[in-house]
């Protein structure tokens, strides 16, 4: 592999001067860059990146960590995040706990230790962190959430007006007993999505029972689990609202071995609008999240951050539409 010493010796010039017409930081005569140039073109030199980042004091590398990803919706942020740093001239490391709270506590010091210009920090899992840093030592951007206070820019989706607008549409198709099956609701997501659930009902002067309402995780056995004690109830529901696409493709899969037809039996409205959504059968109803908007806004901010760091913290929120398809049926009176 060629090196800088070896362009400086065939083109009869220091070692300097090359170095200074790579990185074009000094004026160098156009003859004798000419020269350099053309022994640049004849070895292919391929500059050192790490040598440049030692200078540069930047790696043009991200880092995100992201403690779960068998959730699709995880999987289409972690692409549009990819798409928009390779947009812009920067590699990302992508980082995956497994829901470890061991793991997620040595991956983030590895992603400091990799020397990344800064971090993308998307937390799908609620762990109890007794020593989660309150400060960085690099830029951060939160995606969603994140399990302690942390100082850094972040970016929410109105989980609230989501779960209202899903509920609310369940209703107006005639649905008075719908069960919501969400995360743990120890997660602020959770939380604010359980309360536009709440908040939809008691605008339409439902009650609000306890029995369908079903605390587990965001993935597909939550959804499956969920329908499957639902069923067992004096009186089961005839809609639900999953707090997540997951969820409702578990719940479409327990309807499937009980012989139920969506929406002929059971209307089921999803959240976050992912690919499969689209795909399966009958085509889910559920609340798109503008997955791409994130990724793009959050590598936009972390970016910005690592330009300014005095800059003042920001927060945005983004709002959910509802998506309707053919999994939600209008319910006919018994």
């Amino acid at each position: 592999m060629a090196t800088m010493k070896d362009i400086a010796r065939l083109a009869n010039v220091s070692t300097s001067t090359v170095s200074h017409v790579i990185n074009n930081d000094r004026f160098v005569s156009e003859k004798i860059r000419e020269k350099v140039m053309a022994v640049v073109k004849e070895l292919n030199y391929q500059p050192s990146g790490l040598a440049r980042s030692f200078k540069t004091k930047e790696t043009k590398t991200i880092g995100m960590l992201v403690t779960a990803s068998d959730n699709p919706f995880f999987a289409e942020v972690v692409h549009a995040v990819e798409r928009y740093c390779c947009q812009q001239n920067y590699n990302l490391i992508l980082s995956n706990t497994e829901g470890s709270p061991q793991h997620l506590q040595h991956n983030l010091q590895m992603l400091i230790n990799k020397q990344v210009d800064g971090l993308l920090l998307m937390c799908s899992e609620t762990h109890t962190q007794d020593n989660m840093p309150i400060n960085l030592p690099i830029p951060a951007v939160i995606m969603d959430w994140w399990p302690s206070e942390l100082t850094a820019d972040k970016i929410f989706e109105n989980s609230e007006l989501g779960a209202y607008l899903a509920t609310k549409h369940l209703i107006h198709h005639q649905h008075k007993r719908i069960a919501i099956v969400n995360g743990d609701l120890r997660k602020p997501i959770a939380q604010n999505r359980l309360i536009g659930y709440k908040k939809a009902l008691t605008e339409a002067n439902l009650p609000i029972d306890e029995t369908l309402i079903f605390e587990g995780k965001f993935d597909f056995q939550t959804g499956f689990d969920a329908l499957e004690r639902l069923l067992k109830t004096d009186c089961p529901p005839s809609a639900i609202f999953a707090c997540c696409d997951a969820i409702a493709l578990g719940i479409y899969q327990a309807a499937w071995r009980h012989n139920l037809i969506i929406p002929r039996h059971l209307s089921v409205i999803g959240y976050d609008d992912t690919i499969l959504s689209q795909y399966i059968a009958p085509p889910l109803s559920t609340i798109h999240q503008p997955k791409t908007e994130l990724g793009k806004l959050a590598v936009q901010t972390l970016l910005e951050r690592i330009k300014n760091p005095q800059k003042t913290y920001r927060t945005f929120v983004l709002d959910p539409v509802l998506v309707e398809r053919e999994s939600v049926a209008t319910r006919k009176e018994s």
